[in-house]
């Protein structure tokens, strides 16, 4: 490993206890839950989940698949749940506690995406004197478990199947809100399904399994499609800037060298608004900024590819629809009728959006680059992928934008340089092995300083070791 950068930081990446047990298989990804301490990892024909407050397995995910699991994602709280046990009242100085469901989607080379479910306290939603069960054990249990007794166990229920993707399902997400799932493939296809069950994720006697119809098979990429993303909408400028079309937006990536933008019209129809080319080989996938912008604007997408470069794309956003947010007559109103006005409908889908490269991360892979993750909480970015590298830049936004010349010839790419600079490389971080994924992570271990609030890397490969990173600037 090797700290870098000029004269204003000192970095260090240093590796934690890895997660136990070993899988001793290749692993494809890591995910955290985004509230509770817990790490889902695809691998052979199921999940693992792991304890983050242990770093331990904690459950299993099997027997949904024919083969390989390759893409997993936990399931957004429905009915405003925050995922963890509550109470829904008294009954005789008794306190009444409402089940939460926990839920995960896998998506398999078998060409379908699955359900599963946790329902946490064990069956029955039985009145209990103390509070347990998911929030409680999972944050501050010694195991890290989801159960709340001796006599249960720990397993998810398979609960329903997606199918209709004629090849393997590449990778999976959903939407903010939880209303919709986007799954892509090798078919070059991208299908959109929304949940139309309108169920929540309180259970309290009766099995809701949810009920998911297709809306939309996209079907304009020219190669496989690799991965899937949708525009955080948490942000500021995030659901409103756009007027022509609703507030869900979604990019894909894909063998074809391209990443696309969609976003569904006032009839319905999910369109293509942009096709960002500039990439010379397979784009393996791509992340949306998850940090408001200190000028307010649109979130960036991050892409990476097989050529080795990692690109930043901006929404070219025209003076007018700034002029409509100023006057109050674009943020809070209807999303189509300011953006339409008096083009007809026959029109509508030829409306197009500008999304220009304004920065390629210096180059530091020599091979494909897997995965980047770009921390929602500090902005670090850091890659990894085929040569085993991992790497951590940080943006420098005080500083003036350099331009394409210069990042011509220190990136070896065409495209503007940016105010990226390199913070630290770890070389050989699996050994010899891949490294198939890399996730910012919250830390919960007794090590951590600030358990829930300090950040730590996840790398997951060929090895099937799931490594934690400390990093520290």
């Amino acid at each position: 490993m090797r700290g870098i950068v000029g004269s204003t930081y000192l970095t260090s990446i240093t590796p934690l206890p890895p997660f136990t047990p070993d899988l001793y298989q290749r692993a494809w990804c890591s995910v955290p839950h985004p509230t509770l301490p817990l790490l889902a990892t695809a691998h052979a024909k199921s999940v693992t989940v792991f304890s983050l407050a242990t770093l331990a397995k904690h459950s299993a995910l099997t027997g949904g698949h024919a083969r390989s699991v390759r893409a997993v994602a936990w399931q957004p709280p429905r009915g405003g749940g925050s995922g963890g046990g509550g109470w829904a009242g008294q009954d005789g100085g008794r306190r009444k506690r409402r089940r939460r469901r926990l839920g995960l989607v896998t998506g398999s080379f078998d060409a379908t995406a699955g359900m599963w479910s946790f329902v946490e306290g064990g069956g029955g939603g039985e009145d209990e004197e103390e509070e347990g069960g998911l929030e409680r054990e999972v944050r501050f249990g010694d195991d890290g478990g989801l159960g709340d007794g001796e006599g249960e166990d720990k397993e998810w229920e398979f609960d329903l199947v997606l199918e209709g993707h004629e090849n393997e399902v590449k990778g999976l997400a959903f939407s903010p809100g939880g209303q919709y799932l986007a799954t892509c493939s090798r078919d070059k296809s991208v299908w959109i399904w929304e949940d139309v069950s309108g169920g929540e994720d309180v259970v309290d006697g009766g099995d809701d399994e949810g009920e998911w119809e297709t809306v939309a098979v996209l079907s304009e990429h020219d190669g496989d499609v690799k991965a899937v993303a949708w525009c955080p909408s948490h942000l500021p400028n995030a659901r409103a800037r756009r007027h022509h079309y609703s507030a869900d937006v979604l990019a894909s990536a894909s063998y074809d060298n391209t990443v696309r933008i969609w976003r569904e019209d006032a009839d319905g129809e999910w369109v293509c608004v942009a096709v960002l080319e500039g990439h010379d080989g397979t784009v393996w996938g791509l992340q949306w900024e998850g940090r408001a912008r200190p000028d307010g604007r649109f979130p960036r997408l991050m892409t990476f590819s097989a050529d080795g470069t990692v690109k930043v794309w901006t929404l070219r956003e025209e003076e007018e629809e700034e002029d409509n947010d100023a006057d109050g007559s674009g943020r809070g109103a209807n999303p189509f009728q300011s953006g339409f006005g008096g083009i007809p409908n026959t029109m509508r889908r030829s409306l197009r959006e500008e999304w220009d490269c304004t920065a390629v991360l210096p180059k530091v892979h020599s091979r494909d680059v897997y995965s980047v993750s770009w921390s929602a909480e500090t902005g670090l970015v850091a890659s990894t992928g085929g040569d085993g590298v991992i790497a951590l830049y940080a943006e420098d936004e005080s500083a003036p934008s350099r331009g394409a010349e210069a990042g011509d010839a220190e990136n070896g790419t065409p495209g503007p340089k940016g105010n990226w600079r390199v913070l630290a490389t770890v070389p050989n971080a699996h050994g010899p092995y891949e490294i198939n994924h890399i996730t910012w992570c919250k830390r919960f271990d007794p090590g951590a300083e600030q358990r829930g609030k300090e950040e730590m890397l996840v790398t997951t490969g060929d090895d099937g070791v799931v490594r934690p990173w400390q990093v520290r600037i």
